[in-house]
């Protein structure tokens, strides 16, 4: 076996390995937006908040470690009811996503907008 056979099964190896490896990736449960409403409620105005994760380490195409991306839509729900006084949760949401590009990775925003609702009993 000469020496060009071991560095291609080599390079067979490591391909394999990473094909793998990209299959499985990251993995989270469904996250639920807004909960259902309660059947009486009081509209209190619009509400917005905004979360952000990263997604990065080494070049555009090998973006691999998330940091915090799971967390982001809890986080900007949280912000949004806690931008209205009072706020027991949203109704009318509405999701949107942006990212920004920062060499080592990319960061990911989340902005949820709705309008902010308080139970009525």
């Amino acid at each position: 076996m000469g020496k060009a056979s071991k560095r291609f099964r080599l390079f067979i190896k490591v391909f394999l390995l990473f094909f793998f490896l990209s299959l499985v990736g990251c993995a989270s449960g469904l996250t639920n937006i807004a909960p259902k409403p309660p059947e009486k409620f009081e509209r209190l105005g619009q509400a917005t908040g905004k979360s952000t994760g990263f997604l990065g380490v080494l070049g555009t195409a090998y973006y691999f470690i998330p940091i915090g991306l799971n967390e982001r839509v809890d986080g900007a729900y949280n912000k949004a009811l806690a931008s209205v006084p009072g706020a027991t949760g949203l109704v009318d949401v509405s999701y949107e996503e942006s990212w920004t590009w920062i060499v080592i990775g990319t960061l990911r925003n989340v902005t949820i907008t709705g309008e902010a609702i308080r139970e009525l009993r």
